[in-house]
């Protein structure tokens, strides 16, 4: 029953985040494999504790597939990590923070980083957080966590940072 939940949930997701192209050619698309990447930067491991002992999380960013704004099963843990921890904690707000790789224009990275915010958005509203609480911004591809140019650089810059 649990498992038929969480596919529920997804085909939920997925059917309001729909599909984030713009119709926009860009190289070498890969929709292999998606980290979840932690607080220090390292990779969080299926069934890694995504909260600390106060129930606060401790995974703060969302990684996206190439030109993609859709989130995975590993990253939807993680922001029902977050919620949980928002629902708990009333006057508590955060900052959703869109971020894309190098490739693409500087005006479609731009609206990638947005529809990437307002899908984590999204499904912390369906999850019970007031939208009121919650604030998106996009850097595109302007604040890169790895400065290298590669696939390894770029799946890393692929994401959404949540700060509280």
């Amino acid at each position: 029953m649990k498992m038929l939940s969480r596919v529920f949930l997804l085909v939920f997701i997925v059917a309001i985040a729909g599909c984030a192209g713009d119709g926009a050619v860009k190289p070498d698309a890969d929709d292999s494999g998606v980290t979840v990447l932690g607080a220090d930067g390292e990779g969080a491991l299926p069934g890694e504790q995504l909260v600390d002992d106060s129930g606060r999380p401790i995974v703060m960013r969302v990684h996206f597939a190439f030109d993609s704004s859709r989130i995975d099963a590993d990253n939807r843990e993680t922001v029902e990590a977050h919620a949980a921890y928002l629902n708990a904690n009333g006057s508590v707000k955060i900052k959703l923070e869109g971020h894309c790789d190098e490739r693409g224009t500087r005006e479609y990275n731009l609206a990638l980083g947005e529809r990437r915010a307002q899908v984590v958005a999204r499904m912390l509203a369906v999850l019970g957080v007031d939208r009121s609480r919650l604030t998106t911004t996009s850097y595109g591809e302007e604040k890169p966590l790895d400065e290298a140019h590669g696939e390894a650089a770029w799946k890393r810059n692929r994401r959404v940072e949540i700060i509280y």
